[in-house]
């Protein structure tokens, strides 16, 4: 099992360790929902330096990432970032990722931890245009600081004006002494902040300095557990539960991120199912009456016939009730349609709803 530069200090802090892709994570420091809360209403630090980064450069390196991803990467300017998919060939995803223009010919690609040495042979596969790529996920660390109090924190340990920065860019700078960190305004929270892309061998001076400068607003570790139950709450897809290799893009709501105004990988049959219509959907609900839906749990009608399953599931932190995501047949996906959660052979009451659950 891999170890993150940070993994000494997490048990020095008393954070529950967990196998998770391959890494010893933190899974909770005092609590989920305290550190749910803790984000929500200040400020979080996450450990999340087991996602996978490749850098892709040459004259065609966009070519590539345009080939092997759904979204349109040509609308990229430097400094900005793009959410994006990778398609499989039969009609689902490799990954989700994101998608950063360093310049013309430079990108960076970040990717899920459990999915890197996938992610990495998948593009490989397509890299008939001669471009470069570097794996430096094993030298890279990434903490994500999230929370509303997360500006006025790391502002006083850079001079890069980060008020001004757009959701989904970044700026190169310097951030705790240290020169050609990477400061990105993205977050898988909901709750605003930034992640810092940062060399392993800065990241405990990186990690103490935001602790420091955060003492005032009661700053926190965050572990794993918490990421779920906030990204959750947002309507997030997390891989491997939400999507996955037999998901769809479409199926999953994520049409938004698949442009048909290129050739990707297998974009004739997704345009095809585009317009053809899918046979089930990716939905947000909310338990009527009492139960918790897990991950597998059966979705049914009225009946008790089987419509679906449940993807995601939990007790909601921020709004005191029990949320879930799960794929139901296309019928049942209209927001105010009931539903029932199959919970210890009882059919438990649920309601279709519009994500995202928590709205700040």
């Amino acid at each position: 099992m891999k170890n993150t530069a940070l993994t000494d200090i997490h048990i020095s802090l008393g954070a529950k360790m967990v196998p998770f892709a391959g890494y010893n994570m933190p899974v909770q420091y005092e609590g989920i929902n305290a550190e749910h809360l803790t984000v929500r209403t200040g400020v979080g630090v996450f450990d999340v330096s087991h996602m996978g980064e490749f850098i892709l450069k040459g004259e065609k390196a966009l070519d590539l990432i345009q080939k092997v991803t759904s979204n349109d990467a040509s609308k990229l300017v430097d400094g900005k970032v793009q959410y994006s998919c990778l398609p499989n060939e039969t009609g689902g995803i490799v990954d989700d990722l994101l998608v950063y223009r360093i310049d013309e010919k430079t990108y960076m690609l970040v990717v899920n931890a459990s999915n890197t040495e996938k992610d990495w042979n998948w593009i490989s596969k397509y890299n008939n245009y001669g471009v470069e790529m570097k794996d430096i996920s094993d030298r890279t660390s990434l903490l994500a600081v999230q929370g509303p109090k997360a500006t006025e924190v790391l502002q006083k340990l850079t001079e890069t004006d980060l008020s001004s920065m757009e959701y989904y860019s970044f700026k190169k700078g310097t951030f705790a002494g240290i020169e050609n960190v990477l400061i990105s305004a993205t977050g898988y929270t909901g709750a605003g902040g930034f992640e810092i892309y940062v060399d392993n061998a800065h990241a405990q001076h990186i990690w103490d300095a935001i602790f420091i400068a955060g003492t005032d607003a009661g700053i926190k570790p965050i572990g794993l557990g918490a990421r779920d139950t906030l990204r959750l709450e947002m309507g997030f897809c997390l891989y491997g539960n939400d999507i996955d290799d037999t998901t769809s893009p479409l199926e999953a709501g994520l049409g938004w991120i698949t442009k048909f105004t290129k050739d990707f990988v297998n974009s004739d049959k997704l345009a095809e199912q585009k317009k053809n219509g899918v046979e089930r959907k990716l939905v947000g609900f909310e338990m009527i009456e009492r139960g918790i839906p897990r991950h597998d749990y059966e979705i049914v009608d009225a009946e008790g016939n089987t419509i679906g399953k449940v993807t995601s599931g939990t007790q909601s932190p921020s709004l005191q009730k029990a949320v879930g995501m799960g794929y139901v047949k296309t019928a049942f996906s209209t927001p105010g349609t009931e539903v029932f959660i199959k919970i210890r052979n009882a059919s438990v009451k649920a309601c279709v709803v519009k994500l995202p659950f928590y709205k700040a």
